[in-house]
């Protein structure tokens, strides 16, 4: 069973002053890209070109507000046959928590990298 990593950032390696192309610091823009997932992770995603670190929280938090999106939609197609009435409170639960910790972690200087998502944000920032 893959486990969620919490792996420290080492972007801070720049000076305190470092400013990530939107001309936040990094700490501050990895949050935002978390505060409304998947639409201001989209902004990230576009208008951050260099900050790895940033890049990373934008497309973990955009991958995690698709499949928060997938889940919900699943959930309430299974309504109809009473499962969906158990399974969207989890789903609104798993949200919540991903949601707040991406927020917290992005805020913290660490990559918190979620299962699978996580791996295709990393290489995806990578580029």
């Amino acid at each position: 069973m893959t486990e969620i990593q919490n792996i420290k950032h080492d972007a801070t390696l720049q000076t305190p002053e470092a400013k990530t192309a939107s001309g936040l610091d990094p700490k501050v823009a990895a949050l935002l890209s978390w505060l409304f997932f998947p639409v201001t992770s989209l902004i990230f995603v576009l208008v951050e070109k260099d900050d790895r670190y940033v890049k990373f929280h934008a497309y973990q938090s955009l991958l995690a507000g698709v499949a928060v999106i997938i889940a919900y939609t699943i959930s309430s197609a299974l309504y109809v046959v009473l499962i969906g009435f158990l399974l969207t409170p989890l789903v609104g639960i798993a949200s919540l928590v991903i949601w707040v910790m991406g927020m917290m972690k992005g805020y913290q200087g660490e990559k918190w990298k979620l299962p699978v998502i996580g791996d295709m944000a990393e290489e995806w920032a990578g580029r």
